[in-house]
């Protein structure tokens, strides 16, 4: 028992306050471990509501909870406070892999028992967690003989924030996968339905992220503004018009929202996972993070064709070349797109053609896995649906025990359709339901997943290890083929405060050549150095070298890909302002190194780094990859300098990123005074 055994740094202690005799107040209220954070729950006028303040400023205001039913009549609106429950909670967690090894789980716990004072007199529960960063809150449906089943119509949770904030948001629901590029504005000024995390700066400089955790059996939560400061809770629905079908006892998934001080504190809360449940893989040795290759960017710049023919990339003879160059640069596995039957034709209609064990005849998978085991490297599996997951579940156990029996033991999975199976949402119920059965199915077979086009991540990784990374992100494909340009220069500075607050995203960085024979018009819209420092600023544990090979030969660029890790012991963000700049710094887990990204947005910048989360009494060897004098995203993206520096804790780096430029460093201990 390693990885995953509870590491107590104090006493668990969980203490009951049961109160019994009626009438009790109809007001009660949690606070933080620090003291910080109060949340009151209270029933007026017969309707439960909660609010949130930190230091004495109002964060929520009341902010109304409950159900609407599908014949039945609503929950929430008629009840009465008959019990509470509250307790403490403190353990220290590993993570198996991560942006940081230990985590803390600390909490104040207070679960209000509600019930309705006529009529059916049916029960419900609300639970709140409320942690130093923020708090969490479910609602619990206990079995009982008047509520045997439901069908959630509206779940009537509210978000009446105290102001109204800036914030970023992309629409939700719309035929993106989530791939939009994020709009800051007011609250007021949303008229969409958005998706979370939907993370607000406040007038006084604090920042919240609305959100969701531990996502099971239940439509994702989207929201919509009532007026200039009141979000309103959206559940995805079945094509049917129902949010949620379910049996008692039933609990929702958590909503939360982080509350910190600056933009750098929300990349460092690990609330949404502390709001999951332990890992359900006992044994984790076989997952493992690392970075790799692909056939597939040439796909995407016209080179290969996914489908047969004289440019089918995915051929035994190409596999084996960047195996190859796999083997030879410190990257653990290889993906390759194309290789079954089912993409010839237009598979985003026919995905029910795909065959997830059958090669095309010119991919010899036993040839190609025992090639890549002999070079101590390992084929990525791809499993593309274009949303026909019927199909895809009817091949499920078959597919993966192939994978199992090759040697293969990750996946990229796909859902390149605006609905699954021509009918649901991926973010709806039915959507979940899959997503899950396939994460499970991956982990019975010792499979490590990487999801594309899923469900907006919730912190499940912690409960399935094997859950590594997804997509869920307007990643650096859309600077082959969008007829926009590409991601702006900004892009990458906004999505570390806003989708990945969700989890690990497979942005896929790592693109040298910034020329694009099929969309001349559109192109990586970074310098090289930018490129590099993505790799620590974007997390991922599995981090791809999306480029052709043929790109990285002979580039000293290409060393830091080489070294740079996808695990960490610890992330620590020095400096960042949403929408303009971030620097991050973390510390691999395995040697004593640290490793600094920075970039900017359009803009170039001078920063000052403060080194201080070097070791003390330290001397350091900084290996500097960063922008040359004449670098600039649009003119002179190539521009590019390396360079090396003794250096230690006490002092401070000068930053100078270009124009949507970045840098990229590496610390390691000098053995010498």
């Amino acid at each position: 028992m390693k990885a995953f055994n509870i590491a107590l740094t104090g006493l668990i202690l969980f203490i009951i306050t049961s109160c019994r005799l009626n009438p009790l107040p109809q007001k009660y209220t949690v606070l933080s471990p620090d003291g910080k954070i109060h949340i009151s729950v209270e029933i007026i006028k017969g309707q439960v509501f909660y609010s949130a303040s930190k230091d004495s400023m109002p964060i929520i205001d009341k902010s109304r909870l409950g159900f609407e039913f599908k014949n039945m009549a609503p929950l929430g609106n008629k009840v009465s406070i008959m019990n509470i429950e509250s307790g403490t909670f403190n353990e220290t967690w590993e993570q198996p892999w991560g942006e940081r090894r230990l985590v803390e789980n600390r909490y104040d716990e207070l679960t209000v028992f509600l019930r309705e004072r006529n009529g059916l007199k049916r029960s419900f529960n609300i639970i709140f967690r409320v942690f130093n960063d923020g708090f969490g809150f479910r609602y619990e449906i206990p079995g009982r003989e008047t509520i045997d089943s439901l069908v959630i119509m509206k779940e009537m949770t509210e978000f009446v924030m105290a102001g109204n904030h800036y914030a970023w948001s992309i629409p939700a629901c719309k035929d993106r996968f989530y791939e939009s590029l994020y709009r800051k504005s007011l609250l007021s000024e949303i008229s969409d339905t958005v998706c979370t995390p939907l993370t607000m700066e406040t007038a006084r400089g604090s920042y919240i992220a609305i959100h969701e955790a531990n996502l099971t059996d239940y439509a994702a939560m989207n929201l919509y503004c009532i007026d200039s400061s009141t979000l309103a809770c959206d559940l995805t629905p079945w094509s049917t018009g129902e949010k949620v079908m379910g049996k008692t006892p039933f609990v929702t998934p958590w909503r939360t929202v982080i509350i910190t001080d600056s933009p750098g504190e929300l990349i460092t809360s690990y609330l949404i996972l502390n709001l999951n449940e332990p890992s359900k893989i006992h044994d984790v040795s076989w997952i493992k993070p690392g970075k790799y290759v692909g056939i597939w960017w040439g796909m995407h710049l016209g080179l290969y064709t996914w489908s047969q023919g004289p440019r089918h990339g995915a051929t035994t003879s190409n596999t084996k070349k960047y195996i190859d160059f796999a083997a030879a640069n410190n990257m653990s596995g290889v993906l390759v797109e194309g290789w079954n039957r089912g993409w010839d034709g237009d598979w985003t209609q026919h995905g029910d053609s795909f065959s997830f064990t059958e090669p095309y005849p010119d991919f010899d998978i036993e040839e190609i896995t025992r090639y890549a085991a002999e070079k101590e490297t390992r084929l990525i599996g791809h499993h593309e649906t274009g949303g026909a997951v019927t199909n895809y579940e009817n091949q499920l156990e078959e597919a993966f025990r192939l994978y199992q029996k090759s040697g293969v033991n990750a996946v990229k999975t796909g859902y390149v359709n605006s609905l699954l199976d021509n009918k649901e949402r991926h973010s709806s119920q039915y959507g979940v339901r899959h997503y899950r059965k396939v994460i499970e199915t991956a982990a019975r077979y010792h499979i490590m997943v990487d999801i594309h086009e899923p469900v907006m991540p919730t912190g499940l990784q912690r409960t399935y290890p094997n859950l590594m990374t997804q997509e869920g992100v307007r990643g650096q494909e859309w600077d082959a083929w969008s007829t926009d340009g590409g991601n702006p220069p900004d892009h990458t500075t906004i999505i570390p405060f806003t989708r990945g607050l969700a989890g690990p995203m497979d942005f896929t960085p790592g693109t040298f050549n910034f020329s694009n024979p099929v969309q001349p018009g559109t192109r990586v819209q970074t310098t090289l150095a930018k490129q590099l420092a993505l790799y620590v600023v974007l997390y991922s544990p599995l981090q791809m070298a999306s480029d052709l090979p043929e790109n990285y030969i002979n580039n000293k660029a290409f060393d830091f890909i080489r070294m740079v890790p996808a695990d960490w012991e610890e992330t620590r963000i020095p400096d960042a302002r949403i929408g303009d700049y971030v620097i991050t710094a973390r510390k691999d887990r395995n040697s004593e190194d640290w490793y600094v990204g920075a970039i900017t947005d359009e803009n170039q910048r001078e920063i000052m780094l403060d080194l201080s989360f070097l070791l003390p009494d330290k001397n350091y060897l900084a290996l500097i990859f960063k922008d040359g004098k004449l670098a600039d995203w649009k003119d002179n993206p190539t521009d590019f300098n390396y360079s090396e520096q003794r250096v230690n804790s006490s002092q401070q780096l000068l930053l100078k990123l270009a124009s949507g430029g970045g840098q990229a460093i590496r610390f390691t201990i000098l053995s010498s005074p």
